[in-house]
């Protein structure tokens, strides 16, 4: 097995296409139909069976593309298309175009989690021209970042399939170490409805900015809270739940009370059955301390709670028939992660155990001038030569 030390024979091509893949603005809010397009070309040409699953709205697409028999389990190696937004303000170089520097190659989606996927075309030639006695499957989601909405789709394709694949290796930057949990999250808009007018009679209000904050501190004293007293589980890197508000805005005048205010906050849990539990007992807590005080002013006074998406943790896979074949090829364990992945999606909506596994380091994702070190890259091809030679036997 080559070392991480020798440059791999196919790490020009992964540099290469990683450029290409780059060069797709692919942010959330945009469409990834011609990244799509890029990858059906390339899989098609390759003689992979391809199938392409867009969503409702014909903006967004997922591919799968299987190399291999189909009648066996096989293996999924599985990425997101989609970026977070990218301000050039904040860059150094082009986020867009990518950049080296020294050891590292610079651009939005280099480590999350492009670098993976260009990593999978330049060995997907060599998995194409040798005899797998399991399949490979190549997928390819949209909307990661915003909610993992698409893979939700791809789960259940590979599902009903008449031999679905045995395993998934999810490509979210890992530093190639072998994760083996993570965290599930709910995303929840809140809306605090007030009483407005001129500031000048503010006591005779309700003001729903500073509701909103009081609501604020209630969440921020839950997370806290999981930090005094768990659950814990020490194999996370945050070994317990946590809450944080993300996102807020009201308020339209210096001289108005502010009869709207909305925001958004999260709970990350490592308890899969208890997250939505956690929730309804954060609203009932919330609700019963401050909706009586809110309505005696004024009784069109609320507060509204609005899920925006949740996604699954992803369980413990170490003990399934599939990882058990493959523990002797696999790389060192990571423990577990507070970020989430499309795992957790592929367990509970296909049935299909779940690892994360991939270059690059999470501490670069979601930042300007985001990076990947071009080792990270050589480590993948490697362990890709390794796993291509089991899937051989």
């Amino acid at each position: 097995m080559q070392t991480s030390a020798t440059p791999h024979a196919q790490l020009d091509a992964a540099i290469a296409h990683l450029a290409d893949l780059i060069a797709y603005d692919t942010t959330s809010a945009y469409s990834n139909l011609k990244l799509i397009d890029h990858l059906h070309s390339f899989f098609t040409a390759l003689g992979a069976d391809v199938t392409v699953l867009p969503d409702e709205s014909g903006e967004k697409a997922n591919l799968v593309a299987r190399l291999g028999p189909a009648d066996i389990p096989g293996i999924v190696l599985s990425g997101h298309t989609d970026v977070v937004p990218a301000n050039p303000k904040s860059w150094q170089s082009d986020p867009f175009q990518v950049e080296q520097r020294g050891s590292k190659l610079f651009g939005r989606g280099t480590c999350d989690m492009k670098g993976f996927a260009a990593c999978v075309m330049a060995a997907a030639p060599a998995f194409a021209h040798t005899e797998l006695n399991r399949p490979f499957y190549f997928c390819f989601s949209h909307d990661e970042e915003v909610g993992c909405l698409g893979a939700p789709a791809i789960a259940r394709y590979l599902a009903q399939l008449s031999v679905p694949p045995a395993l998934a290796i999810i490509g979210e930057p890992s530093e190639m170490k072998l994760i083996n949990g993570q965290k599930g999250k709910i995303a929840m808009r809140v809306t605090v409805r007030g009483e407005g007018g001129h500031s000048s009679f503010s006591p005779q209000h309700v003001n729903a900015v500073e509701y909103a904050s009081r609501v604020i501190t209630m969440i921020a004293e839950r997370s806290r809270r999981y930090e005094r007293n768990g659950p814990f589980d020490h194999d996370f890197t945050v070994p317990h739940a946590t809450t944080l508000t993300t996102i807020i805005e009201g308020g339209v005048a210096t001289n108005v009370t502010p009869d709207t205010c909305s925001f958004i906050f999260e709970l990350r849990s490592i308890d899969q059955d208890s997250a939505s539990h956690d929730i309804q007992m954060l609203i009932s807590d919330i609700e019963a301390v401050l909706l009586p005080e809110m309505q005696r002013q004024s009784a069109e006074a609320a507060i509204e709670w609005q899920e925006l998406f949740a996604y699954p943790a992803m369980g413990d896979a170490t003990a399934t028939d599939m990882f058990t074949k493959l523990e002797s090829i696999l790389p060192e364990r990571g423990g577990k992660v507070s970020y989430g992945s499309e795992g957790g999606v592929f367990e509970i909506e296909g049935g299909i155990p779940s690892v994360i596994l991939g270059p690059g380091s999470i501490r670069q994702a979601h930042k300007p001038n985001e990076f990947i070190e071009i080792d990270q890259l050589n480590q993948c091809l490697t362990f890709f030569d390794t796993l291509s030679a089991w899937m051989r036997r």
